[in-house]
């Protein structure tokens, strides 16, 4: 699922449970172990007693108690602690490390090819030095003279979330689609600068890929942040070479901001936010651990599903979203975390000349409809397309229905007049 700072609490939440589980699960396991042999006290029958002739004439007497015997015997599977113990904890680690297995595919429907995510057209694949040593990952897709379409995937994800447009516009459309620095196939800035500013500049390059043939800009979440830097920062590219903006499930300013439960994350933003932040820097052995121990109880899967879904997506869609818990590392995350807590582009937005397509989702809570309702209001020629149902993962969740929008939005792009280079 794309990343937001406040996912933060979050990934360090399901962290702790991860632990929590497997911490218990340890704990009845060893109470098992030191107790899977019982004491067993046992009467000793009077008629073994052994009686010295010397100190009685007779026999025992039998008001005497039978001495008792203890001995250990190995415990029996039933209704015992000891059995307690080791079903509870047995199944206490099964969820541990297998629970995300067992669990997502009762979730949702399986769903049919068209659904695949991973599917995807064969493109033209290039590595793009950036001077700050960073090896940008782009594919390239469709024909050369076919209206060029630049994607821009969210943070955590790569250019695979948009393997989806890739199949619907690829046929008439030029597909630009690109990994930002530290995800997917693209390597690390040497300087690990993550800021917007990085990130727009590295998007002025691809841009540059398209051989000067005007662009559609698509971004999703931190895609769509990068989208409106890259229009502060290289005003002069709007109607030249950037022919139009789609920003999809994406804010306008500091994503604490425009998301649910906003009053609470910025209240805590400073004191608790940015500290985890830093903290998962410098501990990103233990947070990537701790993803991947969540990715296998199932809790990723959960938080993913809340987030990206609205419950009509497939167990496939599910997963592929989920398994990006472990594929970046926690310390690029969090890097690119503090970025978006610097982002505002509230006064861009007025300045921006090219048509716009604001895409929401009516139950995004990751990035709340108003957020996209204040850029539609905002931008001199954009326009507002909701989803519905949809969260944060709506262009992905109604695919086809977005390649449409997309399609008919390019179409009346490359009709719309254009601003001539100065």
């Amino acid at each position: 699922m794309p990343f937001m700072p406040f996912h933060i609490l979050t990934i360090w939440l399901r962290g702790l449970l991860a632990i929590a589980l497997i911490g218990a699960g340890a704990y009845l396991l060893k109470f098992w172990y030191d107790h899977r042999y019982v004491e067993v006290r046992v009467d000793r029958p009077a008629a073994e007693v052994r009686v010295d002739p010397s100190t009685s004439e007779d026999r025992a007497d039998p008001r005497t108690p039978a001495p008792v015997v203890v001995r250990r015997e190995p415990w029996q599977f039933g209704a015992n602690r000891e059995t307690a113990a080791l079903l509870g904890g047995l199944a206490l680690v099964a969820l541990s490390i297998g629970g995300g297995s067992i669990s997502y595919p009762l979730l949702r429907r399986a769903g049919g090819a068209e659904d695949d995510p991973d599917a995807s057209p064969r493109g033209e694949v290039r590595r793009h030095r950036r001077p700050d040593g960073t090896d940008l990952h782009v594919e390239l897709y469709g024909p050369e003279d076919g209206p060029t379409i630049v994607l821009t995937h969210g943070w955590g994800l790569d250019s695979r979330e948009w393997n989806y447009a890739k199949r619907h516009l690829a046929t008439g459309h030029r597909l630009i689609a690109w990994d930002l620095p530290g995800l997917g196939r693209s390597s690390q800035p040497a300087d690990r600068d993550y800021s917007l500013e990085k990130l727009a500049r590295d998007l002025d390059a691809v841009v540059g890929l398209a051989g000067g043939r005007p662009v559609t800009l698509v971004g999703h979440s931190i895609g769509g942040m990068i989208n409106l830097t890259y229009c502060r920062l290289f005003p002069e590219a709007l109607g030249t070479r950037v022919s139009g903006l789609i920003q999809v499930h994406t804010t306008y300013t500091n994503p604490v901001r425009t998301t649910g439960g906003a009053a609470f994350y910025t209240a805590v933003q400073k004191p608790l936010i940015e500290p985890l932040l830093h903290l998962t820097i410098a501990l990103d052995p233990l947070a990537w651990l701790l993803n991947a121990l969540s990715w296998l109880n199932g809790s990723a899967h959960r938080s993913t599903e809340r987030s990206s879904f609205s419950g009509r997506e497939t167990r496939g869609q599910l997963n592929f979203m989920a398994r990006y818990t472990v594929k970046d590392r926690p310390a690029v995350l969090a890097r690119g975390m503090l970025g978006m807590l610097r982002y505002d582009a509230t006064e861009t937005l007025g300045t921006i000349p090219v048509p716009a397509l604001i895409v929401a989702g009516d139950r995004d809570r990751v990035t709340l409809t108003s957020a996209s309702v204040t850029m539609a209001n905002t931008i001199p020629r954009a326009t507002l397309l909701q989803l519905e149902p949809a969260r944060h993962g709506g262009h992905f969740e109604h695919h086809a229905r977005f390649a449409e929008a997309v399609r008919a939005f390019v179409a009346a792009s490359a009709e719309a007049p254009r601003l001539q280079p100065s």
